[in-house]
């Protein structure tokens, strides 16, 4: 059968799903989800649709919990630590991206979690019929990216790689939906972004990677904690719970990958095809890892590439933003991703 690409009106929804990535959004709005356990402690848990809630039922993580879990549904990473630093959320989910931009507000979060994925699924796209080879040959070209976003410093860092800046080139800021459109049509002559889109690109054979975020920006995502939740002695207890069922959920992905791109895939919209190259190129490459200096170091260097391009007001000191509480004999953050292996 053919693979075919999702037209660009029926991607916003996945846009604003994907925007966890997204330094800037201006979808800001939550809705309630379930209620998952038993007893008298709630965990206010902040998810994006087809994320903990849809990976932790999956993998059958969610039986037996002693403690309740309440769902609030966001539509990308910075509403979701909004929620956080109001107090609304006491954990939430998120790319490398969004705990930077918070962190420059003042945000009262702190990462108590992480994994390290690869980066192949972030990438610098160009159209089939391109004559660029190369990321030098960028110079000068217009490139559409979410401002903001994991694919904005992958992108900042692919130039640096190559010699150039953001001026040596056209930058669009261009949200996905607005970025498929202007990549098919012509518009732009590449396009940074990241998975499930790069693989809906793929899949559907409508461009190829110039280069992608391996070896140049960090993989890694996290859980985010509001301070006074892990101040309470019994919701940090909780927390470190949820954490071990993350964690123990993530080797399932990696056993089951067709299985969770089923429930990816049913629960967000994608096509099974683009969902299953997805998770076996990014999805299931993730591993748990420490909240540890490399971490910290590395997403300084995300935040001082924002500073410096005045998009977040002031220096960022990251180091005070995280807690090790919960990384056990977690591997450094700088371990290998799992790469996936076709059985």
């Amino acid at each position: 059968m053919r693979r075919r690409l999702l037209p660009a009106a029926l991607l916003l929804p996945l846009a604003l799903l994907v925007s966890a990535c997204g330094g800037n959004s201006a979808a800001s709005t939550s809705s309630g989800g379930g209620t998952d356990g038993k007893g008298s402690l709630t965990l206010n848990v902040g998810d994006q649709k087809g994320g903990s809630e849809a990976v932790l039922r999956a993998a059958g993580e969610l039986d037996d919990l002693d403690y309740r879990i309440k769902w609030s549904t966001f539509s990308s990473g910075p509403p979701l630590l909004e929620a956080v630093n109001a107090k609304a959320v006491d954990i939430g989910g998120v790319g490398n991206t969004p705990p930077v931009f918070a962190a420059g507000a003042g945000s009262k979060i702190t990462v108590v979690a992480a994994w390290h994925g690869t980066s192949q699924g972030e990438a610098v796209l160009v159209p089939n019929g391109s004559k660029l080879t190369k990321p030098e040959q960028l110079k000068g070209k217009s490139v559409a990216v979410a401002q903001g976003s994991s694919a904005h410093f992958q992108l900042i860092a692919s130039l640096k790689e190559a010699g150039l800046t953001l001026g040596d080139i056209k930058v669009k800021y261009l949200q996905p939906a607005d970025a498929l459109a202007a990549f098919t049509s012509g518009k732009v002559d590449a396009w940074a972004v990241w998975d499930p889109y790069t693989s809906q690109i793929l899949n559907g054979k409508q461009g190829r990677v110039l280069t992608t975020g391996d070896g140049v920006v960090n993989g890694l995502s996290f859980q985010v904690a509001a301070p006074g939740a892990l101040a309470d002695q019994d919701k940090s207890a909780a927390i470190k719970d949820y954490l071990d069922r993350l964690r123990r959920a993530q080797d399932w992905v990696y056993d089951h990958p067709e299985e969770w791109a089923k429930v990816w895939a049913k629960d967000t919209g994608l096509p099974y095809e683009v969902a299953l190259a997805s998770v076996k190129q990014t999805n299931a490459s993730r591993v748990p890892v420490a909240v540890d200096e490399p971490l910290i170091k590395s997403e300084q260097e995300i935040a001082d590439a924002f500073t410096a391009l005045k998009l977040i007001p002031d220096k960022v000191d990251f180091s005070k933003y995280v807690d090790d509480r919960f990384n056990g004999d977690l591997p450094p953050s700088t371990t290998a991703p799992r790469l996936y292996k076709e059985s």
